[in-house]
């Protein structure tokens, strides 16, 4: 954050908020959020990478792209769980691999042009089928071949090569662009039919939204919103109590968001992935070892809000298991694992590189150096490298960095406001998932075989995939369910829910007045 004259930030953020309200200083630093009474003013962890629809999938961009400047076919309900209509009004399925969607009519992108069935086939080719490494084609399509085919205008085909029990669902991750979007490369500033336009995004310092005229819905209540970022959570809060701000998310309990404070449960589970294609980590006693060094109560009491968790999806996603507990604190069993393999001839002595990411979640920093402290109590070699999100997203995202990086430990996070396990199995823990670094054939089956499954069987399968993960893999260190908080101005009603940190609807947003 830059600043200017005496009020230029200051090195001891935790009583950042207190001065500030004290002196009468912005905040906002150099770059005052403006836009009026009618513009909802937002302030993220980080700028977003890319706008580009079919990256919506990932957090930053999907945060402000999805359901604000682009739509996608279907929508999940985050607080029921139900898949609602949003562009397609209906939809049947005519066999095992076909489905037909009834499109709704009179709806413009914000270009003028008519959304059409047309439109829509291109938008799922573009995003599944196209030379521009679309992050939803990994995770949510893992690379599945389909057809969009347009019947008419207002009737779309979608055929798969294999059943596919859950297609309208991973549909509402395909954000909906016309056909005069670029099919051959990212686009940075997208056209789509959501109630907010691109007005202007000055690279570094602000993105600003416009309402959309011609939207086919109910107008939301603010004519504009205006996104800034800044790292620091207390300097978030307090551009929200200090009246600079009306939303401010990605916050901690001591950020000072004071009776602004809203608290809510997430969808999202942190975690690291472990390399376990190196040494050490390649010996699944190491992995076992990097479980029981990790004290989770203490993380969750001490650096960041949430609960322990033993995997990666949270309560009432299809494939939760809820007989996987987290892994115990047990130091001493840690020190065991890693002494019998040391005696065994695994290089112990090899230094693990943890690479965190700054701003993904409250105190990011400080809770790696926790799981570095337990894991050198443990007799293991431990760095930390952290990165901003465009650096660390070349290590989370295949293909990953050429060169020997060394064994490494990525932190990361995953959402699942999707509902269904298939969307965090075959990408995270799959052999050829976008984000796995590792997986076995034996796993693989597993996942293949419950994504074909519907109804409680499609349940019991992720279930035992999940289980299989956690006895016989252990690829990952899970650490906590996330609690969210955001701040919120007294102009402002919002009630988040479970995706909010992935996807927050700016048409949610009501004037209190």
């Amino acid at each position: 954050m830059t600043g200017s004259g005496l009020c230029r930030s200051r090195p001891i953020v935790a009583s950042l908020a207190v001065l500030l309200a004290a002196s009468g200083c912005s905040v906002a630093g150099a770059d005052p959020i403006g836009g009026g009474p009618d513009t909802l003013r937002i302030v993220l962890p980080e700028e977003p990478p890319t706008l580009e629809p079919c990256d919506a999938s990932l957090t930053a961009t999907g945060r402000v792209t999805r359901a604000n400047i682009t739509e996608a076919l279907t929508e999940r309900e985050p607080s029921t769980g139900r898949l609602e209509p949003a562009l397609a009004t209906k939809w049947t399925r005519a066999s095992a691999t076909s489905w037909t969607f009834t499109l709704r009519r009179g709806v413009t992108f914000h270009d003028g042009s008519p959304f059409t069935a047309a439109a829509a086939a291109f938008s799922v080719k573009r995003a599944t089928d196209s030379g521009i490494d679309c992050n939803v084609d990994g995770y949510i399509f893992a690379d599945s071949e389909l057809t969009a085919t347009p019947v008419d205008d207002s009737t779309l085909r979608v055929t798969t090569a294999k059943p596919d029990p859950i297609l309208p669902l991973r549909l509402s991750f395909v954000e909906i662009v016309p056909t005069s979007t670029d099919p051959d490369s990212r686009v940075r500033e997208p056209v789509g039919t959501g109630p907010y336009r691109i007005d202007e995004w000055n690279q570094g310092r602000y993105l600003r939204l416009k309402r959309f005229p011609g939207y086919w819905g109910k107008d939301p209540d603010f004519a504009a919103a205006t996104y800034v970022w800044r790292a620091e959570g207390s300097v978030r809060a307090a551009m929200v109590t200090n009246d600079e701000a009306d939303v401010a998310i990605g916050l901690a309990p001591e950020d000072g968001a004071g009776d602004r404070a809203v608290e809510f449960a997430t969808n999202e589970v942190s975690y690291l992935r472990m390399d376990a294609t190196k040494p050490p980590l390649d010996d699944i006693r190491i992995r076992r070892a990097v479980n029981y060094a990790i004290d989770r109560e203490g993380l969750v009491t001490a650096v960041f809000a949430g609960r322990p968790s033993g995997l990666l999806v949270s309560r009432g996603v299809t494939g939760h298991n809820p007989r996987l507990r987290p892994w115990p604190y047990d130091p001493e069993r840690a020190r065991k694992l890693v002494a019998e393999a040391r005696a065994d001839g695994v290089r112990t002595d090899t230094t693990l590189t943890i690479i965190g990411r700054n701003g993904i979640y409250p105190k990011a920093a400080e809770a790696m150096e926790v799981v570095q402290d337990g894991l050198i109590k443990a007799g293991l070699k431990v760095r930390i490298k952290m990165l901003d999100v465009n650096a660390w997203l070349e290590y989370l995202l295949r293909p990953f960095p050429a060169g020997d990086t060394g064994p490494t430990l990525l932190q990361a996070q995953h959402g699942n406001q999707a509902g269904d396990a298939a969307f965090t199995m075959g990408q995270i823990y799959g052999s050829e998932g976008a984000q796995s670094s590792y997986g076995t054939d034996a796993l693989d089956t597993l996942i293949e075989q419950a994504e074909l499954a519907s109804g409680g069987k499609r349940q019991q399968a992720f279930a035992d995939a999940f289980a299989h993960q956690n006895d016989k893999v252990v690829r990952d260190a899970v650490l906590a369910n996330m609690t969210g908080l955001l701040a919120l101005s007294p102009k402002v009603r919002y009630r988040p829910d479970p995706a909010t940190n992935d996807e927050m609807r700016l048409a949610d947003m009501r004037r209190a007045d």
